[in-house]
């Protein structure tokens, strides 16, 4: 699991039909580079959040053949960077 900070929205109307629509969202980890994960409870830009990666990705975005590897699984309600 990692700790991130929720970006942006990352708009993409073309895709393949296994994504369907579920929202794409730019995070960040602290001092780390930027990620594209699929937001699977409702983040906003400023969330911190966190994320799964490989096959728990794929299973929390709602199956284990979705194409994700990063999805975010939780907002933090308190958290400092520091």
């Amino acid at each position: 699991m990692k700790i991130c900070q929720v970006e942006k929205t990352l708009v993409s109307t073309n895709r393949i039909k296994e994504m369907g629509h579920r929202p794409l969202l730019v995070v960040k980890e602290k001092g780390g580079a930027r990620s594209i994960a699929v937001d699977a409870v409702g983040c906003v830009t400023g969330d911190w959040v966190i994320c799964v990666g490989s096959s728990a990705a794929r299973e929390a975005a709602g199956s284990k053949d979705f194409p994700s590897d990063l999805t975010i699984v939780g907002i933090i309600d308190h958290w400092s960077e520091d």
